[in-house]
């Protein structure tokens, strides 16, 4: 746990220096209602898992009610697809000991209709690409929320896939996000 919290420190530590040269402020996501979803398929069956143990900091400027900055981070031990051989087998293949976390960082972030392009970099079983995600934008009084999804290649990852009787899963992970962030 200190480690995890060690690594959160050191990705926010830029997003700290921002915060102090602007009128913004970080803001960590309410993990009761943030998830991330994942969804695979294999011929036989699909199936997803939910991540409830999301964490993720926004910076966002109270006086442009932009966001600046966004980092996300979690274990690939906390989604849950209902089967729990199946999770541990994930863990298995995707290496959890080793690579035990997903992370991802913005670079740059501009605004787009009821939403946001947020280029960023996905790190994953311990192969960092870059990526830009489209995401919605929901405003509350005190609430951002953000909605969104992404399709990921194992192989873009270096994973091998996961096989059932000898035949493999689809190459293909869809992601799915919801955060929520109190913005007060």
């Amino acid at each position: 746990m200190k480690s995890f919290n060690r690594f959160l420190v050191l990705l926010l530590l830029p997003i700290s220096l921002v915060a102090q040269q602007q009128d913004a402020i970080k803001v960590f996501a309410d993990k009761s209602v943030s998830t991330i979803t994942y969804a695979m398929k294999h011929p036989m069956h699909e199936w997803e898992g939910v991540s409830k143990d999301v964490n993720a900091v926004i910076v966002y400027n109270k006086a442009t009610k932009t966001v600046e900055q966004a980092v996300v981070s979690l274990k690939v031990d906390s989604f849950d697809s209902g089967n729990s051989n199946r999770d541990s087998h994930a863990l298995e293949v995707l290496e959890g000991l080793k690579f035990p976390k997903v992370t991802f960082v913005s670079t740059k972030i501009k605004p787009n209709g009821n939403g946001l392009t947020i280029d960023g970099n996905l790190t994953f079983h311990g192969v960092v690409k870059p990526i830009t995600l489209t995401v919605r934008r929901e405003d509350g009084t005190s609430k951002i929320n953000f909605e969104g999804k992404l399709d990921v290649l194992l192989s873009d990852y270096k994973v091998d896939r996961p096989s059932l009787f000898g035949v493999k899963t689809d190459d293909i992970i869809n992601l799915k996000f919801n955060l929520s962030f109190n913005v007060k």
